[in-house]
């Protein structure tokens, strides 16, 4: 509880759909819950939502009914300026919830990590099943996601993501299951802390790696991000897939290899079209903990390391780095990929 004369934390509230906002047909409609298509705007859900026990104010700020699978590069640009200037606007706001659909949480987490330089954390978390299903997590997560956005410990942290009482860098999280409620983890470093069951927040340690905001000044107004395209590699690969992005006219491209960090064998000659054409190339690898460092085989091909980010973040931090500065060498992007 606040303090007698003590103003209580306001904390925006900014949704975007996914589970956290459908509604199912039944109480143990935990896959298909998509299927009944009611998805409910945050200013329509927040009014619901009753006996969370925070001393917090909620400010609801409508953005869009996105399903996470549908979420595109230009859709985490217009939600990073929203929080931008909803912060820029209203300074009483101690802190940011996204509440998210859970299939590309992490990545918009990373996102907005990358491209908010803001005082205030941002929280991002969402639901493995509905509201109004038997043994939701909903109001669990938001709970705890506005305890973290309230916690004054939580100041300048960036962006986090909250789910099922943990805390977890932006950089490290990933979704690691589909359907059950511990789905997140952030192999092989952990969470940063925890949310208690009173609603404390507990930060053990903090994140490494890139300040809140490190490419901020890649959103340019009005400018798209660079086209950056992914590849798998699996046994028998050849390069028709990088080939189709190269077509497709990609200015980066993941190449997401073989648990030594490799691609396949038949993927090189496709690989060094790539780089002759300009691409920028990064070997990541597919492993859950897979970490690729700067290697001979990488250097004489042209191709940077993507050290120990996942293949969706290094897509992400890549596409910033391009966006921000394209004239870039490939010795100032290999240390900048690393950096973060």
């Amino acid at each position: 509880m606040c303090a007698a004369g003590a103003r209580r934390p306001r904390i925006a509230v900014v949704g975007t759909g996914g589970t956290f906002a459908m509604q199912a047909r039944h109480a143990f409609d935990w896959v298909e819950y998509g299927e009944s298509g009611v998805i409910h705007p945050i200013d329509a859900l927040i009014p619901q939502i009753d006996g969370l026990g925070l001393d917090v104010d909620i400010v609801p700020v409508g953005f869009r009914m996105i399903g996470s699978t549908g979420i595109v590069p230009q859709d985490w640009v217009e939600l990073a300026r929203l929080i931008a200037d909803t912060a820029r606007a209203d300074d009483t706001i101690d802190g940011f919830v996204v509440t998210h659909g859970t299939a590309t949480l992490e990545e918009t987490a990373w996102f907005l990590h990358l491209a908010l330089d803001l005082r205030q954390p941002v929280v991002v978390t969402g639901a493995q099943r509905p509201q109004n299903t038997s043994g939701s997590d909903a109001l669990g997560n938001l709970r705890a996601a506005l305890a973290v956005a309230a916690a004054p410990q939580a100041a300048g942290i960036g962006s986090v993501v909250v789910m099922d009482g943990l805390v977890f860098a932006a950089r490290d999280v990933t979704k690691a299951a589909s359907f059950e409620l511990h789905a997140f983890e952030a192999p092989p470093f952990g969470p940063l802390g925890r949310v208690d069951a009173d609603g404390g927040v507990v930060l053990r340690r903090q994140a490494l790696g890139s300040a809140p905001g490190a490419l901020a000044a890649a959103l340019a107004p009005g400018q798209p991000l660079p086209a950056v395209g992914m590849t798998v590699s699996y046994a028998g690969a050849d390069g028709a897939a990088i080939d189709g992005l190269l077509q497709a006219g990609v200015r980066g491209l993941v190449s997401i290899g073989l648990a030594p960090g490799r691609p396949a064998n038949g993927e090189r000659a496709a690989l060094q079209r790539a780089v002759a054409a300009g691409v920028t190339v990064v070997q990541a690898a597919r492993a859950p903990r897979g970490q690729v460092p700067p290697q001979d085989f990488l250097v004489r091909d042209g191709i940077l390391a993507g050290g120990d980010l996942t293949p969706q973040k290094l897509r992400i931090l890549l596409m910033l780095l391009l966006a921000q500065s394209p004239a870039l060498d490939a010795a100032a992007l290999q240390t900048m990929l690393l950096a973060h």
